[in-house]
């Protein structure tokens, strides 16, 4: 079946848009012009991924992701005319899994859109996968996928998960932040430190016993990080 996306955007230029690009490319394409509207479609139909402006009417798409976020799976791309870097950094922390600035090409976000919805998968697929382990945890590497020491399934976001990835793939080395920027897939131009540390902060309230006091994901004064946890792999 197709996925399903979510255009919540005031501007009907750009929901119709991308609802043709988007539908044209096989996805079944839902409107919305506010958050009140995305919260009453969702309400009633099953949708896979969002494309949120930040910039809503009443209720802004930052806020919008934190609830979506709190109660959900769904995948989250926001899109704002703004390209500040706060604006990316506080959208990822909320919980966002990618953020894209207008003026875009329908291919981009046509191209964003499909790698998310590959991260997404069901945990379900019965293809082999490439598993790192530590401390009861298990990260697949060739999804997006970790389950916590009883095998409960943990959400992560894709830049979560990126950096996540890095760390278990390196134990025991020591990575300064221009490394983990570089490393980490999701890099943009105007990434900075501050990237890194937020990301950071939140893979430590994920794993960590206690996050005030990590032992997974160390930090190195002067330096950067490195991950202390032992890793076994799978594959």
């Amino acid at each position: 079946m197709p996925a399903t996306i979510a255009i919540t955007d005031d501007d009907a230029v750009t929901r119709e848009t991308l609802k043709s690009y988007l539908t044209d490319e096989g996805f079944d394409v839902l409107l919305a012009r506010s958050a009140e509207e995305l919260k009453e479609l969702l309400t009633t139909t099953a949708v896979d991924l969002v494309l949120l402006d930040i910039r809503l009417p009443r209720q802004d798409g930052l806020t919008l992701t934190r609830e979506l976020r709190a109660a959900s799976e769904i995948g989250i791309i926001l899109v704002s005319s703004r390209a500040e870097k706060l604006d990316r950094i506080i959208g990822l922390e909320m919980g966002a899994d990618d953020y894209i600035a207008k003026p875009f090409e329908p291919r981009e976000i046509l191209a964003r859109v499909r790698n998310l919805l590959r991260r997404l998968k069901a945990p379900g697929d019965q293809r082999d996968d490439r598993r790192r382990s530590f401390a009861g945890w298990t990260l697949w590497l060739d999804r997006m996928r970790l389950t916590d020491p009883q095998g409960n399934p943990v959400r992560l976001t894709g830049a979560e998960f990126e950096l996540l990835s890095t760390f278990v793939c390196n134990p025991g080395r020591v990575m300064n932040r221009d490394y983990l920027l570089t490393a980490t897939t999701r890099r943009k131009t105007d990434a900075t430190d501050r990237t890194i540390d937020s990301l950071v902060r939140r893979l430590r309230r994920l794993i960590e016993t206690d996050p005030a006091d990590p032992r997974l994901i160390v930090t190195v004064h002067g330096t950067g990080y490195l991950f202390a946890g032992d890793v076994t792999q799978d594959g």
